[in-house]
């Protein structure tokens, strides 16, 4: 029970001695100047049979695709709004609920859409900064 109160005390210096001794492990590898194939994961998905697509390329398609559901899904709430509105019969109440409906789908819409861009644009910086290509040999255009 010594040992492991011992132990406990010195975690700092023993999490200190562990990360000393890995990067020596790895000395070898970067004091030559040269990455490890394969050393940002980038080809996990061939040797994994799943597909021989870049990963970045992947995750831009992914955005892309929940964005635009989401953009479908301001677009009926919206229309909800709108038909819950012109049959409201003038009553009051369902058409403040019916204007609440129209603002709220006009405020995600909003939301989506600034989202896209941010997304966009962070997505074209990172594939012009990294080189990336599409399939094509041209440049990225997520």
């Amino acid at each position: 029970m010594y040992w492991v109160t011992t132990l406990a005390k010195y975690r700092v210096a023993w999490i200190a001695l562990a990360a000393l001794l890995m990067g020596m492990m790895f000395m070898p590898v970067f004091a030559q100047g040269a990455t490890p194939p394969n050393a940002f994961g980038l080809e996990y998905g061939t040797q994994s049979g799943l597909g021989n697509r870049d990963i970045r390329d992947t995750v831009g398609q992914i955005i892309n695709v929940a964005l635009s559901l989401l953009g479908i899904v301001a677009l009926v709430i919206i229309l909800a709004g709108g038909f819950k509105w012109m049959t409201a019969g003038g009553n009051e109440e369902k058409v403040t609920e019916a204007r609440k409906m129209i603002f709220s789908g006009i405020i995600g819409l909003a939301i989506i859409l600034s989202g896209f861009a941010i997304a966009r644009f962070v997505l074209n910086q990172l594939a012009s900064a990294t080189g990336f290509t599409a399939r094509g040999g041209t440049s990225a255009q997520f």
